[in-house]
């Protein structure tokens, strides 16, 4: 996983993922809810990434943890009826960054395994000269 429960709880108060989590209501966080959420989220992140990158990534870079715990937490608050506009900005903007990694526009700040293609240096090649100072003394 690419982020953890303590990491979703950085960000949301603990009230709220048990609000979001607690289908028992049992009056404290579903941690089985919770790790479906990230792994859903961590899904789509290897959809996007997978075409640039082999998955799942380790070490996990910062920006990868964070997309994580912010799709995961749009996925918890998807199960209750829909995300706060905040919240559902935040996962359409994540998943433009995502497209724009997956097109290479943007570095996830890891060395790509795949070898992105570098520029060649041109090569030049010509076939040996024709007129000369010695062919052309005689003109």
């Amino acid at each position: 996983m690419y982020c953890a429960q303590d990491d979703i709880l950085e960000r949301l108060p603990e009230e709220t993922l048990i609000q979001l989590t607690d289908d028992a209501e049992a009056g404290q966080v579903e941690t089985s809810v919770v790790a479906r959420a990230i792994a859903d989220a961590d899904a789509e992140i290897d959809g996007y990434l997978g075409k640039r990158h082999p998955v799942p990534l380790n070490p996990v870079p910062p920006l990868v943890r964070k997309l994580s715990v912010e799709l995961a937490i749009y996925h918890l608050f998807s199960r209750r009826g829909g995300a706060p506009d905040e919240w559902r900005q935040r996962y359409e903007d994540n998943r433009r960054l995502l497209e724009n990694v997956a097109k290479g526009l943007i570095s996830l700040g890891v060395a790509d395994p795949q070898g992105t293609p570098q520029p060649a240096a041109p090569q030049l090649t010509s076939q040996s000269r024709v007129f000369t100072r010695e062919t052309l003394g005689s003109f």
